[in-house]
C-alpha cells in the first residue's frame, strides 16, 4: 500500500511502530502512546483500524503488542526514506544545521510527492545516510544494514567511529556538535565510571578529552576500529 494513501496519523504510527520493532520485539500499546504523545485507549483504537485494513498494515493481538505486515513494512520505509532524503536536502542545500532539520522533514515527509523523492535524491546523488548518519532506504525500499553500536558500550580504551545520532532532540545534537561527536569522527575512551555512566573521550583532532553521560553516549552509535590501545581507565 503507498504511503501515499494513508493519513498523516496512519504514517506515523507505521514509522513508529518500525522503529519500536528493529529489534525484534514488539511494539507495545504504551512504548507507542509515549512516542506519538496520545493516549493508550487512542493507539489501541489505531492498530485495530490497521490489522482490520485491506490489505492489513500490522498484525495486532491485545497485550501482546503490534508488528507491522509486509504492506504495512513497506509503507513505513518509504515514509522513513521522504524523511531522510528531506533531511539530507535541507541540510545540503539549504544550509540547515543537523539539529534544525528533524522538526522540518515530519512535516514534509507526508506531502512529498514520488517525482520530488526522485529528483531530490538523484540531485543528491543517491546518498544512503542522512546528516545524522541513519541509513536511508533505497528507491526499491530495502534498508541499509547497519551494524553500528551505542558509544555507551565502548569499554575503556577502545577506539570507533562516529557513524550515527539519534535525530530527535535537537538540545543533544548541539551539545554533540559542540563537543566534537559529529558524524565520521574517530573518538577513543579514556576512562569511563560504572558508577554514573560518565565516558571521557579524546576525540582524534581535538587537543582537550569531553566527558558525557548516558544522556548523549546512548544517542550516538560507533563501529570500533581494529585499534584498541592499552591505557584506558575504568573506575567505580
Amino acid at each position: 500500500m503507498p504511503s501515499a494513501s494513508l493519513t498523516t496519523s496512519e504514517q506515523d504510527y507505521l514509522k513508529s511502530i518500525y522503529e519500536l520493532t528493529v529489534d525484534g520485539n514488539p511494539a507495545t500499546t504504551n512504548a507507542i502512546a509515549a512516542r506519538l504523545g496520545i493516549s493508550a485507549a487512542s493507539v489501541t483504537g489505531m492498530l485495530q483500524k490497521m490489522a482490520a485494513a485491506r490489505p492489513a498494515l500490522v498484525t495486532y493481538k491485545k497485550h501482546q503488542g503490534a508488528y507491522l505486515t509486509g504492506s504495512g513494512r513497506r509503507a513505513a520505509l518509504e515514509i522513513i526514506r521522504h524523511h531522510r532524503l528531506l533531511e539530507t536536502w535541507l541540510v545540503r542545500t539549504l544550509g540547515y544545521s543537523w539539529d534544525e532539520v528533524h522538526h522540518e522533514a515530519e512535516q514534509l515527509e507526508h506531502v512529498m510527492s514520488e517525482d520530488m523523492e526522485k529528483r531530490i535524491a538523484d540531485a543528491l546523488g543517491n546518498p544512503d545516510r542522512d546528516p545524522h548518519g541513519e541509513p536511508i532506504p533505497s528507491a526499491d525500499l530495502i534498508m541499509p544494514l547497519d551494524s553500528s553500536i551505542p558509544l555507551s558500550a565502548l569499554i575503556a580504551g577502545q577506539e570507533a567511529r562516529v557513524r550515527r545520532a539519534e535525530a530527535g532532540d535537537s538540545t543533544a545534537l548541539r551539545r554533540l556538535d559542540a563537543a566534537g561527536v559529529r558524524i565520521g569522527a574517530v573518538v577513543k575512551v579514556m576512562s569511563r565510571s560504572e558508577y554514573d555512566r560518565l565516558v571521557t573521550l579524546h576525540i582524534r583532532g581535538r587537543s582537550k578529552p569531553v566527558t558525557l553521560g548516558p544522556a548523549l553516549t546512548e544517542r550516538v552509535y560507533v563501529e570500533p576500529t581494529l585499534t584498541t590501545e592499552k591505557g584506558g581507565k575504568e573506575t567505580e
